[in-house]
């Protein structure tokens, strides 16, 4: 049985590599794309939305169309940086976080 000098030093090993992959991940990029790249939303690991780029030819789509546009790249973007963060995350804890 672990003593529990050595299970909080553990506990503070695991909490300093998540403060790191945090940090890590707030300086990583992903782009979400809709409309064959007309619409692109830059993300970063942290779910910081960094830009939004919108061709001038998804303009003339329509508003609606391009709501549905930019939620579309931004869905992507999320998708990314979920599995982003699954990745780093899995690394730190081992796989233990699945």
């Amino acid at each position: 049985m672990m003593d529990m000098e050595s299970l909080m030093a553990r506990a503070q090993s695991l909490q300093t590599k998540i403060a790191a992959a945090q940090e890590s991940l707030s300086q990583m990029h992903v782009k979400g794309i809709a409309g064959n790249g007309l619409v692109v939303v830059d993300m970063t690991g942290k779910y910081d939305v960094k830009s939004v780029n919108i061709d001038d030819k998804a303009l003339a789509l329509g508003t609606d169309k391009l709501s549905e546009m930019v939620m579309s790249a931004y869905t992507d973007a999320k998708t990314k940086a979920d599995v982003l963060i699954d990745k780093t995350m899995s690394e730190i804890t081992g796989g233990a976080s699945d």
